[in-house]
């Protein structure tokens, strides 16, 4: 079955497309990935009025391998390897940078934001390497669909830590 752009029907057939669509963000008609990333960021601000440090990193720590199952299941039900609707990859790789650069201000959580879709989206160096070099089906695609995010959030962090080195 090859499912080209899925809706609530889809959404509800398995725990794992809840996962995977990012609760329903990724049924955004238009730039899913950076409604997704939006998503992530409004709910780690909840998460954080409720959760102390240590369960946020086993809530960032959880969030791949959930993600690698849930992003592998989904992919497999769409027919379709790494679906644009799919946005876990997106939430967990952005949770990751929030966990890290958190107590950042408005600001700063907001040129974490750019910087992140801006390596997603563009995906130069390491992040077309890794997007292209893991894509597939069955569990290695669900681990495709994720690493390039993975990659992504390592590349943010390292622009914001060689930015805060030079200031």
């Amino acid at each position: 079955m090859s499912v080209a752009r899925p809706g609530f029907r889809f959404l509800n057939a398995h725990p794992a497309h809840w996962v995977a669509l990012g609760f329903g963000s990724g049924l955004a008609p238009l730039a899913p990935g950076t409604i997704g990333t939006l998503w992530a960021w409004l709910a780690w601000l909840v998460l954080q009025l409720w959760l102390p440090p240590l369960a946020l990193a086993f809530v960032v720590a959880a969030s791949w391998p959930l993600g690698w199952w849930a992003c592998t299941v989904t992919a497999r039900n769409m027919g379709v390897a790494d679906p644009s609707s799919v946005v876990w990859d997106e939430v967990a790789a952005f949770w990751l940078v929030l966990w890290l650069v958190m107590p950042a201000g408005w600001i700063g959580q907001l040129a974490a934001f750019g910087l992140f879709r801006f390596f997603d989206a563009v995906k130069p160096g390491p992040v077309a390497w890794a997007d292209r070099n893991f894509k597939g089906m069955g569990w290695r695609g669900g681990f495709g669909i994720m690493i390039d995010d993975l990659v992504a959030a390592f590349c943010t962090l390292l622009v914001i830590a060689a930015w805060r080195r030079l200031w």
